[in-house]
C-alpha cells in the first residue's frame, strides 16, 4: 500500500454529504486495471466529483503485503475516494477496511460491478431496502439485467429503485456525454451518475466535451509519467482516449508501439505533444 496522504484531508470532502446536496454528482466507476490513481488524477481536473479504486479482493488484500502495495495507491489530492472490494467473508472484509480507512471517504462492496437489476424488478427493489436497512450509506445500480450486455439501460427501473427507499442512488449504465448524465439525473431522479467506458475514451466528458481534448492527452502524460505509470496501463489510456481522434490506419501505427520513448515522440510528431 502505498501513499503520499495527509490523513485529516481524507475527510474534507463527505461522499455523503456531497450525495445529500441535490446537485448532479459525477463518478468515476471502479474499473480493474484502469480506475488507478494516475487516472483518478486526470478525471478529477475534468470535473469528476467522486473516484472509485479498482475492485481489490479482500482476502488477498489482507493477508499480502505485496496485494497491498500493487492494488492500493493514493495521495494528498486523491479525495473523496471509494474503495471497493470483493469479498464473501465478514471479517475478512472489515480488516480490509481497517487498513484503508484512514486513507479513503468510504468501503464499497461489489455486488456486481455495480448492482445489476432482476428480470423482476420487485426482487431489486427488496434487494435495494434490505441493503438500506443494514444502514449502508447509498447505493450504485447498473440498469440491465446479468444476461443484458449491449441492450439499451432500464433506467425506468432506475427510478423505480430510488423511489422505493430513502438513501442516495448513484445510475450507472451508457453514460459517455455530460449531456447524457445529466439526462439520466434528470429521468431517474437519482442522486449521483456513475461512468466507465465513456470516462476511458474521454476522461474530459464531465466537464463537457464531446471528445479527449489535446489538452487531456498531455495532461495524462504529465500525469502517467509524475506517477511512475507501467508503460502497457500508459499506452491502453491513450489508446481509448484516441480512438474518435484517430484514423484506421494511425491507431494501427499507434498501438504497435511499444516504449514510452516511442509514443512520445509519436506525439510530439503528429499532435505537437
Amino acid at each position: 500500500m502505498k501513499t503520499d496522504f495527509i490523513q485529516a484531508t481524507c475527510q474534507e470532502k463527505d461522499p455523503v454529504e456531497m450525495l445529500h446536496s441535490g446537485q448532479l454528482i459525477k463518478v468515476c466507476a471502479p474499473m480493474v486495471r484502469y480506475s488507478k490513481l494516475a487516472f483518478r488524477t486526470l478525471v478529477r481536473k475534468y470535473c469528476c466529483d467522486l473516484c472509485y479504486t479498482p475492485m481489490i479482493v479482500a482476502a488477498d488484500f489482507v493477508r499480502s503485503i505485496k496485494a497491498r502495495d500493487s492494488e492500493f495507491t493514493t495521495n494528498q489530492g486523491d479525495c473523496p475516494l471509494i474503495v471497493q472490494f470483493a469479498a464473501n467473508d465478514a471479517r475478512l472484509l472489515s480488516d480490509a477496511a481497517r487498513i484503508v480507512c484512514p486513507y479513503a471517504n468510504g468501503i464499497d462492496i461489489n455486488c456486481g460491478c455495480p448492482q445489476r437489476i432482476h428480470d423482476d424488478l420487485k426482487k431489486t427493489v427488496d434487494l435495494c431496502r434490505k441493503a438500506e436497512a443494514t444502514r449502508v450509506s447509498w447505493i450504485t445500480v447498473h440498469g440491465r439485467t446479468t444476461e443484458e450486455r449491449h441492450q439499451p439501460v432500464h433506467y425506468n427501473a432506475i427510478k423505480m429503485i430510488k423511489e422505493n427507499v430513502s438513501i442516495p442512488v448513484i445510475a450507472n449504465g451508457d453514460i459517455k456525454s455530460l449531456k447524457e448524465a445529466e439526462n439520466v439525473w434528470q429521468i431517474t431522479g437519482t442522486d449521483g451518475v456513475m461512468a466507465a467506458r465513456g470516462l476511458l475514451a474521454n476522461p474530459a466528458m464531465f466537464a463537457g466535451y464531446e471528445e479527449t481534448p489535446l489538452k487531456c492527452i498531455w495532461d495524462w502524460v504529465d500525469i502517467a509519467l509524475e506517477l511512475g505509470t507501467p508503460f502497457m496501463c500508459f499506452h491502453q489510456h491513450l489508446m481509448y482516449m484516441m480512438e474518435k481522434i484517430t484514423s484506421r490506419q494511425e491507431k494501427r501505427i499507434f498501438n504497435a508501439l511499444s516504449s514510452t520513448s516511442a509514443v512520445l515522440d509519436y506525439l510530439k510528431d503528429h499532435y505537437g505533444i
